[in-house]
């Protein structure tokens, strides 16, 4: 059997304590009682399991127990006083032994090791070309950055290209997702929006299912899996703050940091296809 934990072995110790009080209500004629059998009983068996092969402290506990007399036997005792009294003293003797064994665990014990909370990792993508592209509306970015994926020999997965197959909206993002191994993220500012007390001042903003669909593949293919494409003087949501994103420039600089990410994802990308593209 498994040796107990210090907090449990203290929390069952602290559980018979707590019942000494009860007992001391209890008449002479009650010290038969089913209720005190069990405690004593249950109280035994703890200190046994606690400490194991420490006989000393269920010795100890069990020496300061009543004597095992019936109330008909008591006429050997001067008078019903003394035989309470008697039953009194063994309650704070048997307490005082409890607490005691209590501190020693407080004190001498080493402590409990704490229990980790196992960190939930993000499935292991898949090793594929396919490149989930997420957009909103602005539909010439969309297409310009899958034609730039096509140039490097990737697959651009645009979802609404893809067949329904029955499935619905919710389900063939799912089945889509599960067989990418790299999402590019366009936020562009296809709507506005504004906290309530800056509302005569809205800001460009993503659309909602961009953000959305940007969280689950953070959380799907992690991080270093996901690059955003941020059209300029669109608001970045809070919760993405200190990531860093890439800027969709006119120059194209945006391409080449584009596939550097590729690269460090471990995607076959050749730098060479998109230069020899765009000469």
């Amino acid at each position: 059997m498994k040796k107990l934990s210090k907090s449990k072995s203290i929390e069952i110790l602290q559980k018979a304590l707590s019942a000494i009080p009860a007992l001391r209500e209890k008449t002479v004629e009650n010290y038969e009682s089913s209720e005190f059998k069990k405690w004593e009983f249950d109280t035994a068996t703890a200190i046994s399991k606690i400490f194991e092969n420490q006989n000393e402290h269920i010795r100890t506990f069990r020496n300061y127990m009543f004597p095992r007399v019936s109330y008909m036997e008591q006429d050997r005792y001067e008078n019903q006083r003394k035989y309470e009294k008697s039953y009194s003293d063994s309650l704070d003797r048997a307490e005082s032994h409890i607490q005691s064994m209590i501190d020693e665990i407080k004190n001498y014990w080493e402590d409990d090791e704490k229990e980790t909370i196992p960190r939930i990792e993000p499935e292991k993508p898949k090793n594929t070309n396919e490149v989930f592209i997420v957009h909103g509306r602005n539909n010439e970015i969309k297409q310009e950055v899958a034609r730039f994926l096509t140039t490097l020999k990737l697959n651009p997965v645009i979802l609404h290209e893809q067949p329904n197959q029955g499935q619905t909206i919710i389900e063939k993002f799912e089945n889509h997702a599960e067989q990418t191994g790299f999402a590019v993220v366009l936020l562009t500012g296809d709507d506005v929006g504004a906290l309530k007390e800056e509302e005569n001042e809205p800001q460009p903003r993503a659309r909602q299912n961009a953000i959305l669909e940007l969280g689950f593949f953070m959380g799907k293919l992690g991080r270093n899996r996901v690059c955003a494409l941020v059209e300029k003087g669109v608001k970045i949501p809070s919760d993405y703050s200190g990531v860093v994103y890439i800027t969709l420039d006119k120059e194209g600089v945006w391409k080449l940091n584009l596939i550097k990410e590729l690269k460090t994802a471990g995607l076959n990308v050749d730098a060479n296809l998109a230069v020899s593209a765009s000469n």
